[in-house]
């Protein structure tokens, strides 16, 4: 039997009288890439928020690397990688400064930090540029960094929130390479994307209309379910009755 990384049930968030997320189940298996796709409003935020342990169901059950929701928080955030799409990297520190303070963070020793650093500046290609500001790097170059330290203590799942947003197709065509060897390596990729064409490179695809979880399954069954050419379809099929505008 695989083994699952994350497993919602009747996950719920309730703010007064509004159901942000509405009991929404699913699972995901260790080193998958599982796609979380909604349209504004759809809950998705709420929802990954829970399962990074920042924000508490109002019912329902999940557990994230084995960890419970509601009593484990802090073992959840000592076990996953975050990486958003305004992406979390200092520009007034160098990119070693950047790998070294996050790689302390997340608790690494000083010598793995040191180790590791050199091993991943090198598979960056980027010796040259190791002592400069990533405030100076160009968008593409912030964010396939931005991963790396994601990353970088070898966590269980990884949550990338609109990894590749605003740059060019090669770039992000190389950024999902770098998720592929993640989940290769064994490390499961929990991603947002509004890239319907990043959905078909998902192992399965989840997809939210108002805070339920309407469709889940492999890029291909969606699309052979909908009778339709492509995952835009798939998504406008559903999300074209969603009442919400604003998650």
């Amino acid at each position: 039997m695989e083994n699952k990384a994350i497993v919602c049930k009747d996950l719920t968030k309730q703010f007064g009288d509004f159901k942000a997320v509405d009991k929404i189940s699913f699972e995901v298996s260790e080193g998958e890439i599982f796609g979380f796709l909604g349209a504004n409003g759809a809950g998705k935020t709420t929802a990954m928020r829970i399962l990074c342990g920042l924000s508490y169901p109002t019912s329902g059950e999940a557990k994230v690397a084995g960890f419970d929701v509601y009593k484990e928080q802090e073992k959840i955030k000592k076990n996953i990688g975050y990486m958003s799409q305004k992406f979390s990297l200092y520009d007034n520190l160098t990119i070693l400064e950047n790998i070294e303070f996050y790689g302390g963070v997340y608790g690494v020793s000083r010598p793995e930090i040191k180790e590791r650093s050199a091993e991943l500046v090198k598979t960056l290609g980027l010796e040259k540029e190791a002592k400069k500001l990533v405030g100076g790097l160009p968008l593409g170059w912030k964010q396939k960094l931005a991963f790396s330290v994601a990353v970088f203590h070898r966590p269980k799942i990884v949550f990338l929130d609109e990894p590749t947003g605003g740059v060019d197709p090669i770039t992000r065509r190389q950024f999902w390479d770098m998720i592929y060897e993640a989940s290769a390596n064994g490390i499961t990729v929990f991603v947002t994307t509004h890239y319907m064409d990043e959905a078909e490179y998902c192992n399965r695809i989840s997809i939210m209309v108002d805070g339920r979880v309407e469709a889940i399954d492999s890029p291909t069954a969606l699309k052979e379910r909908f009778n339709v050419a492509s995952m835009d379809e798939v998504f406008y099929e559903l999300a074209r009755n969603a009442k919400r505008t604003s998650d």
